[in-house]
């Protein structure tokens, strides 16, 4: 198994994160700035979980599969992010897991306890 996320003091760690419904399909099938959204959001749960939020999220890493827009997915992201301005990796992959899946996002954040 796995977490969603992890804190070890004052870090908190978000694992790859793609936009999965409850049967375990793709949401937002054909739209990679849906699915960031909907990937952020829940990057954004995971966080708030531990303690944490998006202004202490300090790197993401963007993995989008073929045919993706990386423009939708960097709109997304400063949409969410704002003024935070996280360090970022935006990478093309050969393939996500699953059918349809066309963003996979990952953060890092520090809190200040």
């Amino acid at each position: 198994g796995y977490s969603r996320a992890a804190r070890r003091g004052n870090v908190v760690t978000v694992s790859g994160t793609t936009a999965t419904g409850p049967d375990g399909t793709a949401l937002h099938r054909g739209d990679t700035g849906a699915q960031a959204r909907e990937v952020l959001r829940r990057i954004e749960r995971a966080l708030s979980g531990l303690g944490a939020g998006l202004d202490d999220v300090i790197r993401t890493a963007v993995y989008l599969a073929p045919g993706a827009s990386w423009e939708q997915a960097a709109q997304a992201h400063q949409d969410m992010f704002g003024e935070v301005r996280p360090a970022s990796t935006m990478l093309y992959v050969a393939g996500l897991i699953g059918d349809g899946f066309l963003v996979e996002i990952e953060a890092q954040a520090v809190t200040a306890s």
